[in-house]
């Protein structure tokens, strides 16, 4: 299974997170998304006309939208990724994969304005980002009302891995997450999964070894 990748970009990395948390191997293959622009050229673009990566090729099966790449993986890994415990859980598994694109047009957008110099209303953006994180927020503080810590249940689904890399990213873009404490928290529950990867800008969660005794007058 090979996937066409920029280590910046967050939907590659979301899939790259995903493949990690669910044992799936893939072939990596580096693309030059900037400066070379590389998913523009015709290797690429033969793969996907719509010039854009990740791209996830297995075999005859070639997948250019990251929620699809998510959701293919998490199949091969087990239900309960897919959030198939009731309807309830199934629909918002699905609510959230199609909230994750509004996340990636507004923080992901933002990100590229101020790290790429790419065009756009940079205010424009950050507010579509804030009214997006405020809309996640309030979703994660009903979830904790009901005692679970991510977004369709008490575990993490594909919902999670697909709305959590633009979210930690923000600040990239100049929205900072201060004002989320409900975010933090998810966020820190997903940075602690076990097999979680990092990427520039997103760091797993360190455990804190406690200081060892000291008696006075020792350095």
């Amino acid at each position: 299974m090979k996937l066409y990748d920029y280590v910046l970009s967050p939907s590659c990395y979301k899939v790259r997170l995903m493949a990690a948390l669910t044992g799936v191997k893939l072939e990596i293959r580096p693309a030059d998304f900037h400066p070379g622009a590389e998913h523009r050229g015709p290797e690429l673009m033969a793969l996907n006309p719509a010039g854009s990566i990740p791209i996830l090729e297995n075999g005859d099966l070639i997948l250019t939208e990251s929620a699809a790449m998510l959701v293919y993986l998490a199949a091969q890994a087990g239900p309960e990724w897919l959030g198939i415990g009731s309807p309830e859980e199934s629909a918002r598994v699905q609510q959230w994969l199609s909230f994750s694109h509004r996340l990636t047009a507004s923080l992901g957008g933002a990100r590229l304005y101020e790290m790429l110099l790419r065009p756009g209303d940079i205010a424009k953006l950050q507010a579509q980002g804030i009214s997006a994180l405020r809309e996640l927020e309030a979703g994660l503080v009903e979830q904790g009302l009901r005692g679970m810590r991510f977004l369709a249940c008490d575990q993490p689904t594909v919902a999670d891995i697909a709305c959590f890399p633009y979210v930690a990213l923000a600040p990239d873009g100049g929205v900072p997450l201060d004002p989320y404490p409900a975010i933090r928290l998810w966020s820190r529950a997903i940075r602690g999964l076990e097999h979680f990867v990092e990427m520039p800008g997103i760091h797993r969660l360190h455990e804190l070894k406690p200081e060892p005794d000291v008696e006075p007058g020792e350095v």
